[in-house]
């Protein structure tokens, strides 16, 4: 797998790109800044790229906006977005600028080695991995009194479908909530079917399930 990273703090890049290496990731090329990303992606064609949110020079969206426009110019590009801060609608954004392959971890995340790998190859392969902090952050807005696309779903369908943001498979699902793949197959073809989402490969239908989500709790 062959991977960028568009971080300006030094140390933090240059451990993420150790921790990969040692594990078999092929880091192609760095950055410090969002015109430094666009640069990379289009001179190496990477299959997955490592975002901070906040790049200079106003440490604002940089490292965002320059991976939707990554995205937009190679559409096959996955991204792993790296904050500081819970702010879940730049996830909306990335999602709805591709078919998948979006990831959101605050940074601390990077210290858990094992979920961190799991979710980077999680994105790579076109799937969502999304911290449950943000997942958090989005169930309090939609209890507060959002997320009317949502409503017609049970309390069952929801706590699987806040699982499914969080990047969870039916397996981790049904460990998570104590009932067998089978059920948990059920609740998610039946949420699907409630979110009128189109018949087609499952890991994109996945994605579109927790495009609703966003959508439903901005």
């Amino acid at each position: 797998m062959r991977v960028v990273i568009a971080e300006d703090h030094a140390l933090l890049r240059e451990g993420i790109v150790a921790l990969l290496r040692e594990h078999d990731f092929d880091v192609v090329a760095q950055a410090e800044d969002g015109e430094g990303l666009l640069r990379i992606v289009g001179g190496h064609q990477p299959d997955l790229a490592i975002v901070d949110v906040r790049l200079p020079p106003t440490f604002t969206d940089e490292g965002l906006r320059a991976a939707i426009a990554a995205r937009d110019r190679h559409p096959g590009l996955s991204v792993l977005v790296l904050s500081q801060y819970v702010e879940p609608v730049y996830t909306a954004e990335l999602l709805e600028s591709g078919q998948g392959g979006v990831g959101y971890l605050l940074k601390e995340r990077v210290g858990d080695v094992r979920g961190f790998l799991d979710a980077i190859r999680r994105v790579a392969a076109g799937g969502t991995a999304l911290d449950r902090e943000v997942v958090a952050e989005l169930v309090r807005g939609r209890d507060a009194g959002g997320g009317a696309l949502l409503d017609g779903l049970t309390p069952r369908e929801r706590e699987v479908l806040t699982l499914m943001a969080e990047g969870r498979t039916n397996a981790a699902i049904a460990e998570a909530l104590v009932v067998t793949p089978k059920a948990v197959e059920k609740h998610v073809s039946n949420l699907f079917a409630k979110l009128d989402l189109p018949v087609g490969h499952g890991d994109h239908r996945r994605v579109l399930a927790v495009l609703a989500f966003l959508r439903a709790t901005d």
